[in-house]
């Protein structure tokens, strides 16, 4: 996983933490995702709490990569364009609440975005 593709997930579970959904644990959920480095990647592990933590770098991962493929083809994709494509190459786990589901992909996307946008142009 890239540096731009963890600050991105730690970014969202700073952000998400602070939503009575998913609450404070997440940012320490994300770390120990982190700490596993994707080796918890069956999709029916993210339903409990400590799986929605890998979760969020899985998409953060995918969302990064989708951010800047996309944006090798044109100028950088806006949030909304990376989370449809991300609603579309993802398939999450059904158990999970649909609000939330679609909440960390929103928020995932906004940071990808951020960071996307601060970082040096792509060769096409």
């Amino acid at each position: 996983m890239t540096d731009d593709q963890q600050i991105i997930a730690r970014a969202a579970a700073l952000r998400l933490a602070q939503e009575q959904a998913l609450g404070p644990r997440l940012v320490t959920e994300v770390e120990q995702a982190l700490a596993a480095d994707g080796r918890s990647t069956s999709p029916d592990q993210y339903i409990d709490p400590v799986s929605i933590g890998a979760l969020i770098v899985s998409i953060a991962g995918l969302g990064w990569t989708i951010y800047t493929d996309l944006r090798k083809k044109s100028v950088a994709p806006p949030a909304p364009v990376v989370a449809r494509t991300i609603r579309v190459k993802y398939e999450l786990a059904p158990d999970l609440d649909p609000e939330v589901r679609g909440r960390i992909i929103e928020v995932v996307a906004e940071e990808t975005v951020r960071i996307g946008s601060d970082s040096p142009p792509l060769e096409k």
